[in-house]
């Protein structure tokens, strides 16, 4: 017996495809173009396998991702490499962000990165900065979701610098594993920009379920303070820093006065995990 409506597979199936499709253009900007570039040759192909199918679309991402670091210079775009040596003190937190071409800055502010590292490592001998997210690697407008400004090559996000429970700095290590939901939570009498507020429309998620998950790292003042102050300092007059986002809470505490560290608004995500900054 023929199933009703058997006219109804074909449409489910674009459907489908699409919705694959745009998840994975959202995702990585690219990994769209590679999942139908993907499905036109698994069908000349004859393939129907699933794993066949699967291997097929990793092989035809991992060739357009390598593809991307050639053409993105074109857009004015160049990735942070996530192929760190012992030596590097720049350091992309974790390779998700390169799997999934979020790792793209402007020559300017990968020069800055890696300047800032520089300085930092110079000041305090064999310290490792780790960059979060950047940016796509194409087309000044793309959302990079969640943010609501990594869509131009000049947005980069740093991690903080951590301590452990006794005071001793933590090189090379974060308290959240991609750097971020991670949060230092104000405290009592700690100023609250957005207390009473209840904006459906936000990325200022508290993921409140996730914190007892993390170590109990804390801020290591001293060189995330030394950081800032290179980045309102050198970053500003070399490279067109224009500001930085931290939260109210942390900036009073580090003891920041600096202008251009301000806060990010209510609608915007956290950053009393990590450190946003954006040039000219």
């Amino acid at each position: 017996m023929q199933p009703p409506f058997p006219q109804g597979r074909p449409v489910l199936r674009f459907i489908l495809h699409a919705l694959a499709a745009l998840i994975l253009t959202l995702l990585t900007q690219i990994g769209g173009v590679a999942y139908l570039i993907a499905l036109a040759a698994a069908r000349i192909c004859g393939l129907r396998r699933f794993a066949a199918k699967l291997a097929l679309f990793l092989l035809c991402y991992a060739v357009a991702t390598v593809a991307t670091q050639f053409a993105a210079p074109a857009f004015g775009r160049v990735p942070l490499s996530c192929l760190s040596s012992a030596e590097d003190r720049l350091i992309v937190r974790s390779p998700i962000y390169c799997a999934l071409n979020r790792n793209y800055v402007t020559p300017k502010l990968r020069d800055l990165a890696e300047a800032l590292a520089a300085h930092m490592d110079a000041q305090f001998p064999g310290t490792v900065t780790f960059a979060l997210d950047a940016n796509f690697p194409f087309v000044n407008g793309f959302p990079l979701l969640p943010h609501l400004s990594h869509a131009d090559g000049k947005k980069l996000d740093f991690a903080y610098y951590y301590k452990d429970a006794g005071g001793a700095f933590l090189n090379g290590a974060t308290r959240s594993p991609i750097g971020y939901f991670a949060f230092e939570e104000p405290g009592p009498g700690d100023e609250l920009p957005c207390a009473g507020r209840h904006d459906w429309l936000t990325t200022r998620w508290d993921f409140d379920a996730l914190q007892p998950w993390f170590p109990a790292y804390q801020i290591e003042e001293q060189r995330t303070s030394a950081a800032i102050a290179w980045l309102t300092t050198e970053g500003v007059t070399r490279f067109g820093l224009q500001k930085i986002f931290i939260e109210p809470h942390l900036k009073n505490a580090l003891g920041i006065t600096d202008a251009h560290v301000r806060f990010q608004g209510c609608r915007a995500a956290r950053h009393d995990d990590h450190i946003h900054i954006q040039i000219e």
